[in-house]
């Protein structure tokens, strides 16, 4: 029997997996990978990557607006979801090297420090910690 990962409670991962997206058609990035990896507990919020039917079905619920990075659009449902990320991040890529956990998409850890180390922002310092502890770890084993 498998034991169900202690984030898939998580309710923005509820709302997202209730959405029935397909899942080749999105991928949960910002800080979301650090919750599937266990390196946080919670999140305010959950920033998602979508493309494709995921991104038609999003906005046919919710009208997209310019994203606050001035790039691309969002549609905000509780859920941030852009179709891009920031100017130079492939979405195509960024969806394509997701990594299934509970069966959801999220992006590698080492595309959420790329993006958190180019943002360079006050809150992403203890995420870009975490992630060098837990890389650190993996590559000391």
């Amino acid at each position: 029997m498998t034991a169900t990962p202690f984030f898939a409670g998580d309710p923005l991962l509820r709302m997202l997996t209730g959405l029935n997206l397909p899942a080749d058609d999105f991928v949960v990035f910002g800080s979301g990978p650090l919750l599937a990896h266990g390196l946080r507990r919670d999140l305010g919020d959950l920033d998602v990557v979508a493309r494709g039917e995921a991104w038609r079905r999003l906005a046919r619920w919710c009208q997209p607006t310019p994203a606050p990075s001035g790039h691309g659009l969002t549609i905000s449902l509780t859920l941030e979801v852009a179709d891009r990320w920031l100017p130079g991040w492939d979405t195509d890529r960024l969806i394509g090297a997701a990594e299934r956990h509970a069966g959801l998409p999220f992006a590698p850890l080492s595309a959420v420090r790329a993006s958190k180390a180019s943002t360079a922002r006050p809150k992403d310092h203890n995420d870009i910690a975490l992630i060098d502890a837990i890389t650190t770890t993996e590559d000391a084993a």
